[in-house]
């Protein structure tokens, strides 16, 4: 297959900087919480474990999500591929690897607060579970799978494209290449 039989979306530095930033400013909002918790006297923010359980949840979950979203910076290779095989994510630090045109059955839109996704119904969700090895990225995929009935989704966050396009692009593509 050449270069010219596929689409590559590069992924997007000015992007993966603003969410690097993002998650450091809530791991040092976490921080916080837990050297110098507010006091208040209200029942929820001034309930201190409460505020303990936000500020180690904080420093686990961005710590993390900062260090993924890190790896990502000196990563050479393309967001997204799209060729006659399938799709090719390597948008985020759970992405999918090559995910065949076979195996999917509906691209579906799912919000999550005003954060849209693209999640790819797959025929053999168990089969993209197994062949991860980072138990991270695996209990990731098994949230997304229990969630949303499949382990495998995209956004653009990453990526130098907007939702809508993408959406488009990939329903385009899977018609194109299904038929």
């Amino acid at each position: 297959m050449t270069k010219e039989e596929q689409i590559e979306i590069p992924l997007s530095k000015p992007k993966i900087i603003l969410t690097f930033l993002g998650s450091l400013l809530f791991v040092g909002l976490g921080i916080w919480f837990l050297t110098c918790p507010p006091q208040r006297n209200h029942w929820l923010f001034g309930d201190p474990t409460l505020i303990f359980i936000a500020g180690i949840s904080s420093v686990i979950f961005f710590g993390l999500a900062a260090v993924t979203i890190f790896r990502k910076f000196s990563d050479k290779k393309p967001g997204l591929t799209i060729n006659k095989q399938g799709i090719i994510d390597n948008s985020s630090g759970v992405s999918g690897g090559l995910i065949p045109w076979a195996d999917i059955q509906e691209i579906k839109i799912s919000k999550v607060m005003s954060q849209k996704f693209l999640m790819l119904i797959v025929r053999n969700p168990e089969d993209y579970l197994k062949k991860v090895t980072n138990p991270l990225k695996r209990n990731a995929m098994k949230m997304n799978y229990k969630t949303y009935g499949t382990p495998i989704s995209i956004t653009s966050n990453a990526l130098q494209t907007n939702f809508d396009d993408l959406h488009k692009l990939l329903i385009d593509k899977m018609n194109e290449y299904k038929s």
